[in-house]
């Protein structure tokens, strides 16, 4: 527990900023993860839209947001670029070599 004054009062303003920081963060990680399981154009703008507004009320650092918002774009470009009826490339036959024991 805090001892001095001014300790409980930085208490009580952390908890009152929690409260009110706690859903604008749940909105963009939720939104992030969202986006992360069913990449569209769409929960992008959301997710994009969550991570700024977070940002911009410093929940966030602006080089976190940046990074993430990097990460889902590209996210998205690759999953946009992955065509959909592919096989599974099957297991290539290994090469057999011969040690140097066996040379001797």
């Amino acid at each position: 527990m805090p001892v001095t004054k001014t300790a409980k009062k930085a208490l009580r303003s952390s908890k009152r900023k929690a409260i009110s920081n706690r859903p604008v963060k749940t909105k963009a990680q939720s939104a992030v993860k969202e986006l992360r399981s069913n990449p569209s154009q769409e929960n992008l703008k959301k997710a994009f839209s969550a991570l700024d507004k977070a940002s911009k009320k410093g929940i966030f650092h602006k080089g976190k947001v940046s990074r993430l918002k990097s990460r889902l774009a590209k996210l998205l470009a690759k999953s946009e670029d992955k065509p959909k009826d592919k096989k599974p490339k099957t297991k290539s036959a290994k090469k057999k070599t011969t040690s140097k024991k066996t040379l001797k």
